[in-house]
């Protein structure tokens, strides 16, 4: 049963406490890596077949598959997910960035290139549960920001094949490449290219402790979107919340990993008790309800606030991956929200709405790192490289105050490379 705690009662340890996976699998992923990094496909296909049981040809997926997995999934669905790329689109194409130019000053010109990186790769999960949305998530980002080539990998089923929906949502967002790999040894394709999957610039998309931890070695040889952790959701709520919304909505996390992280936090004490009475009605009926079970009772928390105020300093502090804000008048406290992920507004906008189809990304700072992280966005796939122009009258004027500043750190050469050029360089 999840547990109340009433803020200013118990220590500040246990309300702000969060649950730290207890995988140690650091020499195992650094060992999957130089496997691949050595050995390209070989290793890949290897462990496709120790970790999938699948015994593969090849690793690419071909216009054969992704055709035979459209056709096979329900035209309906097909609709969702081009409903769903649409707003994502939309949502999206406002954070495109220009590059801009500054020429106000004689003889001085300076500016900024926004540039897409070549290649992205992209990690969908496909464990435990099949995740289209998050193909969707993150290549769409990608394709808007220019990326020429958007790269797929993906664990295949003991038969070899990818599970259709993913192939389908991948039709749908354009991805260019797909290849049949997955866990780390997938990451460490991405990072150092094999004979098959070519190296990429930036790796987004979640995954397990492997993946995350494969992520964070390769980081530095190619850039990622962020070390995920488990499933988060923080509900603000008043007294007026239906207690039946919020213990689906805390669910709707709690589902997807033992480890997932549901809280809420209320300054009505009547509503803890009804949302507590109410989580244990809804669990049992949950397809997925022992992961849910173990969230609820060991991670997941209900805190009593004196006041709403309260409740938005301990959201801050919290700094949860979604916020919802279950109250009246929600954007009267939006700018009281200083860290999440993503914010959810009033009593009628569960978060399943932001993981689906409202627009706004999926892919989100946890473990309190939207303290200073974003979500995923289209800044994710481009790189901005700036340049400078002086005439030799512009550099003339500025000449003796560079020489003098790089003669401060004590560099000469410095200072020499901007006095050679005007001949103020007395030797």
């Amino acid at each position: 049963m999840i547990k109340i705690l009433k803020y200013g009662e118990v220590k500040n340890e246990e309300i702000f406490a969060r649950t730290e996976p207890l995988a140690n699998v650091e020499g195992v992923v650094s060992q999957i890596i130089e496997n691949v990094r050595k050995n390209g496909d070989k290793a890949l296909f290897e462990y496709c077949e120790k970790f999938d049981k699948a015994r593969l040809s090849s690793l690419a997926v071909d216009e054969n598959e992704i055709e035979e997995a459209v056709n096979s999934v329900e035209p309906e669905f097909i609709r969702i997910l081009q409903r769903a790329a649409e707003n994502i689109k939309k949502f999206h194409e406002k954070q495109k960035r220009n590059s801009f130019i500054i020429n106000d000053e004689n003889g001085i010109v300076m500016g900024q290139k926004v540039i897409p990186v070549d290649r992205a790769g992209l990690y969908v999960p496909g464990g435990t549960a099949a995740y289209p949305s998050t193909v969707l998530m993150d290549s769409i980002p990608a394709k808007i920001a220019g990326v020429k080539e958007v790269v797929m990998v993906t664990p295949p089923n003991a038969r070899g094949k990818v599970n259709p929906v993913i192939l389908a949502a991948a039709y749908v967002a354009g991805v260019d490449k797909i290849y049949k790999v997955g866990g780390a040894q997938a990451i460490a394709a991405l990072a150092y290219g094999t004979e098959s999957v070519p190296k990429v610039d930036k790796i987004v998309g979640p995954g397990n402790a492997f993946v995350a931890e494969a992520k964070k070695q390769v980081f530095g040889r190619v850039s990622i979107d962020m070390i995920a952790g488990p499933s988060e959701i923080l509900i603000v709520a008043d007294g007026k919340t239906n207690p039946r919304y919020a213990a689906a909505d805390l669910l709707s996390q709690a589902e997807h990993d033992k480890m997932a992280s549901a809280v809420l936090v209320t300054d009505s004490e009547e509503l803890a008790f009804a949302v507590q009475s109410e989580l244990e009605k809804q669990i049992p009926l949950l397809e997925r309800a022992e992961i849910a079970r173990a969230s609820i009772d060991n991670n997941g928390k209900i805190i009593v606030a004196e006041n709403l105020s309260a409740a938005i300093d301990i959201a801050n502090e919290i700094a949860p991956e979604h916020l919802e804000l279950c109250v009246d008048s929600p954007f009267d406290y939006l700018d009281g929200i200083r860290h999440a992920g993503s914010v959810f507004m009033g009593r009628n906008c569960p978060e399943a709405l932001g993981d689906y189809l409202a627009g706004p990304n999926h892919t989100l700072p946890t473990s309190g790192t939207a303290k200073f992280s974003s979500p995923l966005s289209v800044d994710d796939f481009v790189k901005k490289t700036q340049y400078t122009y002086y005439t030799k009258d512009a550099l003339a004027d500025v000449s003796q105050d560079v020489a003098y500043f790089a003669k401060k750190e004590g560099l000469t050469a410095h200072a020499k490379s901007a006095l050679i050029r005007t001949g103020e360089d007395h030797e």
